[in-house]
């Protein structure tokens, strides 16, 4: 039986010729990485552990981000811990205030992540990776300090999901269109514990950052990972990113997926998830006279300079509606200072935003942007779960760059060809 991308790296990482479905596997480890929330519970977890020190230096990632910079003593505290382990460690791959981004930003950009890896991560948004052709997920913090003591971990091989992408998209539609749109034709649960493959002559219409937006919210509907073929453009950015070699994985012919989708992207249109779910969604078309207190433009899921680019070409020369608030986050510091040559910065300032340091920030309802009871928001996050940002009486309503942009000019949800 043939086996899918995600199973022959899977494979290759456990020392084995091949897995099937739903096989206990432990496999070796290229990267383990954490934040400011979840790694402090990992060190304490190791710190009961009989072992001396971490498995390898170079191989563990930790990134303060979503508390960053401090908002209180508690985040304090945790960076502390965190800092502290870094430098009595000595991990190589440790950001702190002033060289930190938003993590799965910021560890593509610095060439920590490429194709066949095996990667574990103590946050969700880890599989993001999957869209240079890696296997990484998302762990508990204590799958997080085993793989730092011992650099392996325990998986159960997924089954998978085919999407086939196909078509060009028209202006102003996205990689975030696609993954919302997905994820309403399948549900929150719909790829639950399953491998989202990507797959199709269309994905070469879908830059890197498109790609990262896609992989990024695989786990939104559930999946354990997403995945893409690694081709020219992919290629490309590991080689002006990464000095780590890579290696490329194909599925069979005869692999088995469980289901098979297929987005046409030249009939796709602007999409929005209404609360509060992100399954919930809508086309432009269909979204109705929805007034909005808030937009944000940011986040691991949309804090890359394609998506300030596209906000900016929108927000240029023009003014953000009276009254509302627009937050502008860019995901790390290589991209706020191409942003600022680009000329982007100006632009939202000058539009009526504000620009703040990269930081995970208001997306996970942390700081920087929260919501009091009846407040909308617009987001270029990942989540509109009820309280995710705020009170549990606000409301989330998630889309593109470009529709977000296109809504902090008219003060409602609206698409850029509404303006």
């Amino acid at each position: 039986m043939g086996m899918t991308m995600t199973q022959k790296i899977l494979a290759a990482h456990a020392g084995l010729d091949a897995v099937c479905a739903g096989q206990l596997i432990e496999a070796d480890l290229d990267l383990v990485l954490g934040n400011d929330i979840t790694s402090p519970v990992a060190i304490h977890e190791m710190d009961k552990m009989d072992v001396d020190g971490v498995f390898h230096k170079d191989k563990i990632a930790l990134v303060l981000d979503h508390f960053v910079p401090n908002k209180d003593i508690k985040s304090a505290e945790h960076c502390k811990c965190v800092r502290e382990f870094a430098c009595k460690h000595e991990i190589t791959n440790y950001f702190d205030v002033g060289e930190m981004g938003i993590e799965h930003a910021l560890l593509p950009e610095k060439g920590l992540t490429v194709a066949g890896d095996v990667i574990i991560g103590a946050d969700s948004h880890t599989c993001t990776y999957g869209a240079l052709g890696a296997f990484s997920t998302g762990v508990g913090s204590t799958d997080m300090a085993a793989g730092m003591a011992t650099g392996k971990a325990w998986f159960k091989v997924p089954s998978a999901i085919k999407v086939n992408i196909i078509g060009k998209p028209q202006k102003w539609v996205s990689g975030k269109d696609v993954i919302l749109h997905l994820i309403g034709l399948i549900g929150v649960d719909g790829a639950l514990y399953k491998s989202l493959e990507f797959v199709g002559e269309g994905i070469k219409n879908l830059n890197m950052d498109d790609r990262f937006t896609i992989a990024n919210m695989a786990i939104e509907a559930g999946a354990k990972n997403g995945i893409f073929p690694v081709d020219e453009i992919a290629e490309e950015y590991m080689k002006e990113h990464s000095k780590r070699p890579y290696k490329v994985y194909e599925a069979d012919a005869d692999a088995q997926y469980d289901e098979e989708y297929t987005i046409d992207l030249s009939t796709l249109k602007s999409t929005v998830s209404f609360p509060h779910l992100p399954e919930n969604t809508h086309t432009i078309d269909e979204v109705g006279d929805i007034k909005i207190d808030q937009v944000v433009i940011g986040s691991c899921t949309n804090g890359r300079l394609e998506d300030l680019k596209t906000a900016a070409e929108i927000l240029k020369g023009k003014k953000v509606a009276k009254g509302l608030r627009v937050i502008v986050i860019p995901a790390t510091q290589q991209i706020y200072l191409d942003a600022m040559e680009a000329g982007y910065i100006r632009t939202f300032i000058e539009a009526g935003a504000v620009v703040s340091t990269p930081t995970c920030g208001p997306c996970l309802g942390g700081y920087m942007g929260i919501l009091a009871a009846g407040e909308r928001c617009v987001s270029t996050t990942n989540r509109n779960f009820v309280g995710r940002m705020g009170h549990v009486d606000s409301e989330i309503y998630l889309a593109s760059p470009a529709v977000a942009a296109a809504s902090a000019l008219t003060g409602k949800i609206s698409g850029p060809n509404d303006l």
